[in-house]
């Protein structure tokens, strides 16, 4: 007896959702959960080694998130981590690789190419959280150092716990932050005072400090109670229509960076073809009847 075409389209969704929950699996520095509907949970998950971030975790992170921006099971994300430090920030040892690489060049041009290709790959990898469609949630505990805060900056919303911490390192180390926090924080936080402070003195600020200047939207007490809470958040975002919400990230971002006339030109333009979208109707037919939620199709 033939399958029904409803019995085998539901059989076909459940074998590319086990795919894709393999694929999702193949991750050696990130754990991939999808705790809730639409919602997806990526963990930085090298615990032993403070989740510094290696190279492997650096391109997994581009990858993981590039591959959820086209994953229309997913509709929002949280990244959070496990063991005792949110990251410890770079890799040392990576850096020390690095070292011996462009040592293994004399010319300068060609040091030069090695460390421009080595900055441009970790940028794009943070910058996938950008660039990923899906709102991108931050749940950070206890320390967040040096590329830590290029990466929760590339977020669209920070939370920590109480006894979080953050801290600019590089020049304590004697570089430039180059990854991110230079061109995104001090437009988080609106204060160029403060972050020149930060970003200058390298010192470090507590997650009260944190939430005064705007970095973080809620200070929990404890991981669990903002995990759980975070969770909740990333829930009702998840509710809404995928049109309407990634549209609404891709049009916040694109204002950031340009002038108020681009970016009501940009929004008009994608609005003369998203007003015309099933989920528009739905949504605005629940409100004005005051029904229970709509059920949005997949994006």
């Amino acid at each position: 007896m033939f399958l029904g075409i409803s019995s085998f389209q539901k059989g076909v969704l459940f074998f590319r959702n086990i795919s894709k929950i393999r694929a999702m699996s193949q991750y050696h520095t990130l754990k991939i959960e999808s705790p809730k509907e639409f919602v997806y949970s990526v963990q930085l998950n090298r615990p032993e080694k403070a989740n510094a971030m290696n190279k492997a975790m650096w391109l997994e992170i581009g990858k993981c998130f590039n591959e959820l921006n086209e994953n229309t099971d997913c509709r929002v994300i949280v990244l959070s981590a496990n063991g005792k430090y949110f990251t410890s920030g770079i890799d040392l040892f990576d850096l020390m690789n690095l070292g011996q690489e462009v040592a293994n060049h004399d010319d300068i041009a060609r040091k030069s190419k090695v460390l421009r290709c080595f900055i441009k790959t970790y940028q794009d990898c943070l910058t996938a959280l950008e660039k990923c469609d899906k709102p991108v949630l931050t749940a950070i505990h206890n320390g967040c150092i040096g590329g830590g805060v290029d990466l929760v900056s590339a977020a669209d919303i920070r939370y920590c716990t109480e006894d979080a911490w953050f801290q600019l390192k590089e020049t304590e180390i004697g570089m430039a932050a180059d990854v991110g926090t230079l061109q995104r924080m001090p437009k988080i936080i609106g204060s160029m005072s403060t972050f020149n402070e930060l970003a200058f003195t390298a010192r470090k600020f507590h997650s009260s400090e944190a939430k005064n200047i705007g970095f973080v939207t809620q200070v929990y007490d404890t991981k669990e109670s903002m995990l759980e809470n975070v969770m909740n958040i990333a829930s009702d975002i998840a509710s809404k229509s995928p049109v309407g919400v990634q549209m609404t990230k891709r049009s916040i971002i694109y204002s950031r960076d340009h002038t108020v006339q681009e970016g009501l030109d940009h929004i008009g333009d994608w609005n003369q073809i998203l007003l015309q979208s099933e989920d528009f109707i739905k949504a605005s037919m629940a409100v004005a009847t005051k029904d229970k939620k709509p059920t949005f199709s997949k994006l």
